[in-house]
């Protein structure tokens, strides 16, 4: 079993930055491909980024390409997610998933995940 728990989340100005934590325990997050999502206020969740089990390969939305950055640190079981150059329209909730540990997951697709974090607010003001 995976618990995860997102932190770092707030209120920034429009072209500023922030960095989302997400930690877990229970179990390490090594093996494990993480993610994170997110919700704006009255739509659909949608993927925002992943990493794959390894760190090797990062996959971003195009909305968020060049801007975000996913990182994990397997040793303190985190994944954080870096925010640059943020705008309002990145406002939402923001949750971290994990997969069970699969070699070959669609990465983008939130049905490739089993774990998930109950999510941590950002809200950019213009």
């Amino acid at each position: 079993q995976v618990r995860l728990v997102e932190s770092g989340g707030g209120w920034v100005q429009a072209g500023g930055s922030l960095r989302v934590s997400c930690t877990a325990s229970g179990r390490t997050l090594s093996g494990l491909n993480l993610a994170w999502f997110r919700q704006p206020p009255g739509k659909e969740q949608e993927f925002v980024t992943g990493i794959s089990w390894n760190g090797r390969d990062t996959y971003y939305a195009d909305s968020v390409k060049g801007r975000f950055t996913i990182s994990r640190n397997d040793a303190q079981d985190t994944v954080y997610l870096q925010m640059n150059s943020l705008k309002p329209e990145d406002s939402a909730v923001y949750f971290c998933a994990a997969d069970g540990g699969s070699r070959n997951i669609a990465a983008s697709r939130s049905t490739s995940y089993i774990y998930w974090g109950r999510g941590t607010q950002v809200t950019v003001s213009s």
